[in-house]
């Protein structure tokens, strides 16, 4: 793409100076060995409020991911064997980077992104904080000493870092999604090739920028952009260099990234697709139900996989719910995202905009009905209103695939046990939300739900010191807790003759 084209002047002339900035201090080449590098070829990054391009970024071959992983590998043993409290260290100064530098780096997101600023200052605390989790875990690894049960031999368990770490995370959350991988490879002592969603690369590369300023060493972390990712990792997921996968995105393309992987046994971690349910009972506590539904509906415009999918309120309550839901939901400003208190921006591009209108329709008719917005917005830019649908028939495509939306989609239950059925009646299994003032009945459900993680009471359940991770056709593996750097560790056994 050549910048100085007509649309990207035109463009340029719309941002802010503020905006421009921002835009400007991102490196666009790939981060190999803590060297910066152009490409032969650009890949455009697009504003999805505007459609303008906001700069070019570069586009690796085959050949430069290959460079990647042989940097990672190169660094691989002398990060290991750095001291723990050394790599703790350096967490911490990037947690400490990443909030001092948040207005810059909301900004860049917002405007790669579509989100509102609000959301993305958010987004840069909850990246910081898995730096300074891991910052602290990476000096609690441990292992074990014990007596053979028959004698003459002593168990040593000590935990070493897997090696070098293919990590490729999503557009939705640029920071937060690559702060959750790399932050517990490098606390566990592995190096890393990253490779970012091609919507939004700038914010994986600004992150690039700070940690080596934070004193990862060269090599240690390495960032690939690409607009072929089929084409790019596939000859690195085949390297035996490439000891570890962690993969965030479809259950799709997962599926298909678990089939490369058998051919080495390499080791994954997979969070994938998500249908959570959000089972909404005659005896919850009505306006916390709803500032929960409105908080697992509409976090980062729907576009997250722990979106609630799908509402199913108890009969007596459910159409109250619905109409409090709607006037919630209509109350909230749109438009782009660096506005004043917008809070639902546009969505990610045209596809997804597309998608969501052929779901919207597809339940309408099946029976439900439009309570609010139900039409897409024509452009410029991409955007999709706040939408709540009620009488969605449980055939409705929705129901079965990731809206990835502004879309509340509302239907109705009578019994407990018919609510877990249908919650649970999916492939998927990532995430469920149930509102109930009865803890015995909280108890029940949320033990009978198949899902990796339930919200109790509450809309948000994503925390860096938490678990996070689906059952079934969701994925594999935890990330974040104390159990998110052990994705990053092979336990070996020594035994030692006495």
């Amino acid at each position: 793409m050549d910048e100085s084209g007509g649309s990207a002047r035109l463009f340029e002339q719309q941002l802010t100076p503020a905006e421009r900035a921002a835009i400007d201090s991102v490196p666009k080449g790939l981060f190999l060995g803590g060297r910066w590098r152009d490409t032969p070829t650009t890949l455009p990054v697009l504003d999805p409020a505007t459609g303008q391009t906001l700069c070019a970024v570069a586009d690796a071959s085959p050949a430069d991911g290959l460079d990647g992983l042989t940097a990672a590998a190169a660094a691989q043993a002398d990060w290991a064997r750095t001291p723990p409290r050394t790599r703790s260290d350096i967490l911490m100064r990037a947690h400490r980077a990443l909030l001092a530098d948040t207005e810059r780096l909301a900004l860049i997101m917002t405007l790669e992104m579509g989100k509102p600023l609000a959301e993305a200052r958010g987004e840069i605390a909850y990246a910081a904080e898995f730096f300074r989790w891991f910052a602290e875990e990476a000096v609690r690894l441990d292992g074990g000493y014990l007596p053979a049960p028959a004698g003459g031999s002593r168990f040593l368990v000590t935990e070493q870092p897997v090696g070098p770490s293919l990590l490729i995370t999503p557009w939705n959350f640029p920071m937060a999604m690559g702060a959750r991988k790399i932050a517990p490879a490098l606390a566990a002592g592995c190096t890393c090739v990253v490779k970012p969603a091609e919507q939004t690369p700038l914010s994986m590369l600004a992150l690039a920028a700070v940690l080596a300023e934070s004193g990862v060493p060269d090599g240690v972390v390495n960032v690939v952009t690409t607009a072929d990712p089929g084409a790019l990792m596939t000859p690195l997921i085949a390297d035996s260099r490439s000891r570890k996968l962690s993969f965030t995105g479809s259950t799709a393309v997962g599926k298909l990234l678990l089939e490369q992987c058998a051919r080495t046994v390499m080791r994954t971690s997979m969070e994938l697709g998500g249908n959570a349910p959000l089972l909404v009972f005659d005896d919850a506590d009505l306006d916390e139900a709803v500032e929960g539904a409105l908080a697992a509906k509409m976090r980062n415009i729907g576009q997250a996989c722990t979106a609630a999918n799908r509402i199913l309120v108890q009969r007596g309550v459910a159409e109250t719910f619905a109409e409090r839901l709607a006037a919630r939901m209509a109350a909230l400003p749109m438009g782009r995202g660096t506005e004043p208190d917008v809070v639902v921006g546009p969505l990610i591009d045209a596809d997804a905009v597309a998608k969501v209108e052929r779901l919207v329709a597809d339940a309408r008719r099946r029976g439900a009905r439009v309570l609010l917005g139900g039409e897409a917005i024509a452009g410029p830019g991409t955007f999709y209103p706040a939408t709540v649908l009620t009488g969605v028939d449980d055939e409705a495509e929705l129901c079965h695939t990731e809206i990835f939306g502004p879309v509340a989609a509302i239907a109705t239950f009578d019994t407990e046990d018919e609510a877990v059925a249908r919650a649970n009646d999916t492939p998927y299994g990532l995430v469920a939300y149930v509102f109930t003032e009865n803890l015995r009945r909280g108890l029940r459900v949320c033990e009978a739900l198949e899902t990796g993680m339930v919200g109790l009471n509450q809309g948000v359940v994503s925390n860096p010191a938490a678990p996070f991770g689906g059952v079934k056709e969701s994925g594999l593996g935890r990330e974040g807790g104390f159990t998110g750097i052990d994705e990053f560790l092979e336990t070996k056994y020594i035994g030692v003759k006495v």
